[in-house]
This record gives C-alpha cells, sequence and structure tokens, in this order.
C-alpha cells in the first residue's frame, strides 16, 4: 500500500518534462496552475452568500470540492504518485456527482425512475458515487477518459435549458460556456494524445492550460446551472445572472442575485 504513495508509482504521466524546474515537484507547471481552484473559491463562497442562504446551500458544496480538486491535483502532479492520481480523479468525479444532485432540472427528473422527487434522486446519485469511486480503485487509467464522458450529459442539459431560455445574457454566457470546455478538452486531448508533436516545439504546457480553461468552464457551469435550478424552483426570488465587479456589463466573475429579496442580502 505504501507504495502507492511513491514518486512515479501512477502510469499517467502528462507531457511536461519532470523535475525540469524544482527538484521536489514533477510537474511544475502543471502544480502551480491548480492555484486557480483555491484561490477564487472562497470569493465564489462570499459572491453566493444569498444564493446559499435562500435556495440552496448546497452550492457551497461546490465550491469547497473545487478546492479540493485543486489540491488533489496539485499533490498528483508535484509527485505523479498512484495514490495523488487517485484523489484528483475522484475529487473531480464527486464535484460531479453534487453538481447531477444539485441542479439536474425538474423536467429531466420527471422522466426518470424517481419522477420530481430529487431527495430519492440525491441518494441514488450517492449511491452512484460510491460505486464509482470502487469502480475508479479497479483500474485507475480509465479514470481520466471516463470522466471525459460525463460531459455529455451536463453538456445535453445546458443546451435543452438555453433552447426554451428566452434571457440573452444567460444564452452568451451558456455558449461561451460550452466554448471554454471544448477548448479546454481539445488542450487535454492534444497534451495526452499528441505530446511528441508537443515536445518538438518546445512547448508541452497544454495540460497547464486545461487546468486554467476547465476551471472557466466549470464555474460558468455551475453558475448556469444554478440560475436555471433557482429560476425554475423560487421564481418569486426572481433570480438574475450578473457580473462582479461591473453589475451593468458582461466582463467579470458572473453570479446570481436575487432580486426578490432586500438588497442589503445581495453582494
Amino acid at each position: 500500500m505504501l507504495a502507492h504513495f511513491a514518486r512515479g508509482s501512477s502510469e499517467v504521466d502528462w507531457c511536461e518534462s519532470n523535475y525540469a524546474h524544482v527538484a521536489f515537484i514533477a510537474e511544475f507547471y502543471n502544480t502551480v496552475s491548480n492555484a486557480i481552484f483555491l484561490v477564487l473559491p472562497p470569493f465564489f463562497i462570499y459572491l453566493f452568500r444569498p444564493y446559499s442562504k435562500h435556495v440552496c446551500s448546497g452550492v457551497n458544496i461546490i465550491w469547497a470540492l473545487f478546492i479540493v480538486i485543486g489540491v488533489s491535483s496539485a499533490y498528483f502532479h508535484a509527485t505523479l504518485s498512484l495514490v495523488g492520481q487517485l484523489l484528483d480523479e475522484l475529487a473531480i468525479l464527486w464535484g460531479l456527482m453534487v453538481a447531477f444532485a444539485l441542479w439536474t432540472p425538474k423536467w429531466m427528473l420527471a422522466h426518470g425512475p424517481f419522477g420530481e422527487d430529487r431527495e430519492t434522486f440525491q441518494y441514488a446519485i450517492l449511491a452512484l458515487s460510491l460505486i464509482c469511486t470502487w469502480l475508479g480503485f479497479v483500474y485507475p487509467v480509465a479514470n481520466a477518459f471516463v470522466l471525459m464522458t460525463f460531459g455529455a450529459p451536463f453538456l445535453f442539459m445546458l443546451f435543452a435549458e438555453l433552447k426554451s431560455c428566452q434571457n440573452l445574457k444567460v444564452r452568451r454566457l451558456g455558449f461561451t460556456c460550452a466554448g471554454w470546455w471544448f477548448v479546454a478538452v481539445l488542450f487535454w486531448v492534444n497534451d495526452r494524445v499528441f505530446c511528441d508533436i508537443w515536445r518538438s516545439v518546445s512547448f508541452p504546457y497544454l495540460h497547464c492550460a486545461w487546468h486554467i480553461l476547465i476551471f472557466i468552464a466549470g464555474y460558468t457551469g455551475c453558475v448556469l446551472g444554478a440560475y436555471f435550478y433557482a429560476a425554475t424552483e423560487f421564481p418569486q426570488l426572481r433570480p438574475a445572472l450578473t457580473f462582479w465587479p461591473c453589475w451593468s456589463s458582461e466582463w467579470g466573475v458572473p453570479y446570481i442575485v436575487l432580486r426578490g429579496i432586500p438588497k442589503e442580502s445581495n453582494p
């Protein structure tokens, strides 16, 4: 068991050269690029305080899991250990599953075996998460590719919601989110599959860029999920998409405000 903590015990090794910059960090840029997962989530918790209080406190679980993903990913890329790999992948798995449990649309639940009973659905997601966690230990090499497939149902839900959405600001953010996700996956595939080509031009840093791009795509996806859930379940709170610090424009950090509650309750 202790061997799984050993440096280099993972079969996964990304394109960046190992120990090229710091003696105790295997993939330097792939490690430090995870800082974005540690720095910004506390700010998201602040922005979503009214949402957490009046709509869904589970949103804070998402932001906490962002931090766990960042720590786990940094540990993995610093050590390339099997334990680090599993922590990284399982943190992502649980983040995805929590998002499913919180924000799967009501219309989609209604067509499933649980009807509109979200609580039972969430227990089913918990059971599925435990099963997937166990399977992740069985054949860890396949974990990353399996996790990639989870993007498909999220994109399906996103475009289905955008199709019926009349809010142009929300629609623009939705298509922007899909664009960030597509570019992020393109970078991930290139780093994993075409490493020799990128090394030949001395640019083995696409996985580092993947961390930043998927963070942006993941966050904007969570904002959209939070918006659609609130608009459906709590329309009386008049949820609206806005951006910090330029509330009157679409430049900045997107988040959800609740116009149906006193102004002092919103940041």
